[in-house]
């Protein structure tokens, strides 16, 4: 054997690790994976790059949190609060927006991180909803990503909890009450939660837990499950000239979107990054720290709990006693709602599969213009949530648009019920007329604003046919049970 035949240290250690592991095999099938391309495909990626910024920066937080709430007198950079008893993870968090270098940057930039990372979990299952990507065979995948969805949701609490700052507190008080409201248990879970009377003395140790091991280890997992199972079923695709239920048109995964996926990665970070730091947000020395005794002004959740605080402001402070027991409906009845908002959207799947009767695999994506009753509900779904969130808000909406906080409180109670009703039936006519003008246009084609007169007499407007890709795209799809019975 010639030297030239001989292989490289690179080779060799390759061939020892593929014969071991099988990378080549496994390379070779899924760096090759192709991805189809569309924009809406970027929210998920989204997701991904905030949830890795988020471990990268809290990773940083945790070398300079206290989670602790002994009492200290603080003396540090800011000066208004010199002298002031507070606690430990208090002090600690004006340490690091202050006296650590990049430390108000870093926390600036995961909590921006959180909330791009919420948002993106919601509209990227929104996404997914209104397209139908949800049927079979990926509802597991969906419950993945709910999951995902509702952990980011106390994630978030338990970190904005941890600075013990007069706002959070105030979170935990609404927290406490929710807890103290459920019957016959409610004393025994808020003594459990606390470590004894509101607000105890082991809140932020065991909420520092929660945040930085517990629900990420358990987040981490779903999202490798959620990715692989996405790889598996294959992505979904619009219709369009070549896709069908037995292909994917698009690029491979090595080189093109990898290189992609690479660059929006950059791109997400530095945005993040530029947002933390023009736009300051939970600035915590500007509230103090917590005092049981005391409430700010004006206390708002993040957005992405605005609509369970606002069940609880615009419910009537409704109080039976039955057994001996009282129970508290004006906080009960907001937080059974909550959860079943939530449950609504992990469920669907399976509730429209046996409402329609649809046992088959879906690979094509549906335009929510040809499902006018999905598309309905999801749109009333998301006018209920902004509803609870403006009720969430009354008394700064009242403010700022210098109406009566009992209008504002009447408004959102009436518009509760009317306003996802409305907007369900208009979203409904809204994609059949849609549907009609898809259909004139198949028939006639595209108007060019051309009048022609024939020979004899009549004007006519001259159409251009559509091409055969269009053609494709407007008619390729299933005709779905809710239509057949009624046509628009």
């Amino acid at each position: 054997m010639s030297a030239r035949e001989l292989p490289g240290r690179g080779e060799r250690v390759a061939d020892w690790f593929d014969g071991r592991l099988g990378i080549h095999s496994l390379g070779r099938k899924y760096l090759r994976k192709v991805f189809p391309d569309h924009w809406s495909f970027l929210l998920g990626e989204i997701c991904l790059y905030s949830f890795v910024v988020l471990i990268l920066t809290g990773v940083y937080l945790t070398f300079f949190f206290h989670p602790s709430m002994n009492e200290v007198t603080y003396h540090g950079s800011y000066l208004p609060l010199n002298g002031v008893r507070m606690s430990e993870a208090y002090a600690s968090t004006l340490d690091i927006s202050f006296d650590v270098r990049g430390g108000l940057l870093m926390r600036q930039l995961h909590h921006w991180a959180a909330l791009v990372f919420v948002a993106g979990m919601l509209t990227h299952m929104m996404r997914h909803f209104f397209t139908g990507s949800f049927r079979k065979p990926r509802e597991i995948n969906w419950l993945f990503g709910w999951t995902l969805l509702l952990l980011g949701l106390f994630e978030g609490l338990f970190g904005y909890s941890l600075p013990d700052d007069l706002l959070s507190g105030t979170g935990l008080r609404f927290v406490n009450g929710a807890l103290l409201s459920v019957p016959i248990v409610g004393t025994y879970l808020s003594m459990f939660l606390f470590g004894g009377e509101f607000p105890g003395h082991d809140i932020v140790a065991r909420f520092y837990s929660l945040h930085i091991l517990v629900i990420p280890g358990i987040m981490a997992a779903l999202v490798v499950a959620h990715v692989l199972l996405v790889v598996y079923h294959k992505h979904t695709q619009f219709a369009g000239p070549g896709r069908t239920e037995r292909n994917v048109v698009g690029a491979p995964f090595m080189p093109v979107y990898l290189a992609k996926a690479g660059g929006f990665f950059f791109l997400v970070f530095g945005a993040l990054t530029l947002l933390a730091a023009v736009a300051s947000i939970n600035p915590v020395w500007s509230y103090g720290p917590y005092r049981a005794d005391q409430v700010s002004t004006g206390a708002q959740p993040d957005w992405y709990l605005g609509f369970a605080e606002g069940l609880v402001r615009i419910m009537p402070g409704w109080e039976i006693t039955l057994w001996g027991h009282t129970l508290v409906l004006g906080v009960l009845i907001p937080i059974v709602v909550f959860p079943l908002l939530l449950v609504l959207i992990g469920v669907y799947p399976f509730l429209e599969a046996w409402i329609t009767g649809d046992k088959h695999e879906h690979h094509l994506l549906d335009r929510p213009r040809n499902r006018p009753v999905r598309t309905g509900i999801g749109a009333a779904w998301i006018s209920l949530y902004l509803i609870l969130l403006a009720g969430g808000g009354n008394d700064i909406v009242a403010t700022r648009l210098h109406l009566s906080i009992n209008t504002v409180t009447w408004a959102v109670r009436i518009g509760v019920f009317v306003v996802p009703a409305i907007v369900f039936v208009v979203t409904r006519r809204i994609c059949w007329g849609l549907q009609l003008r898809d259909r004139e246009l198949v028939a006639h084609g595209r108007e060019t604003g051309v009048i022609k007169r024939l020979p004899h007499g009549e004007y006519v407007e001259v159409h251009r046919p559509l091409s055969r890709a269009e053609l494709h795209t407007l008619t390729a799809h299933e005709r779905p049970a809710e239509l057949v019975e009624r046509e628009p």
